[in-house]
């Protein structure tokens, strides 16, 4: 546990460095609108992975305890799948806004 809180900081303070940088300088922000922009794509894209994979397993799971409802759970598994590839969507098109800040 120490170890994952160790490496979480570490990537938090590599993740500020560059905004401190051109704080600086008094520098335009581009850096941080680029980091924000992948934080966006990045942590909507983990969350969906883990999300559609405890999905997809809990489905599999209650298929193979009673196979006769298949059926019945085919149509809201799917409907789950499409909820949660929209929050991968809304994190691209929020990462797309930040790009075109920087352009």
């Amino acid at each position: 546990m120490r170890r994952i809180v160790n490496i979480l900081v570490w990537v938090i303070v590599l993740f500020l460095a560059p905004a401190a940088a051109f704080a600086a300088d008094g520098g335009s922000g581009v850096g941080s609108l680029g980091i924000g922009a992948g934080l966006a794509v990045g942590i909507s894209g983990l969350g969906c992975g883990i999300g559609q994979g405890l999905t997809a397993g809990n489905t599999t799971a209650g298929i193979a305890r009673n196979p006769g409802a298949a059926g019945a759970i085919f149509t809201p598994f799917i409907l789950g799948m499409v909820l949660i590839e929209s929050i991968a969507i809304y994190g691209l098109v929020i990462a797309l806004m930040l790009q075109d800040k920087i352009g």
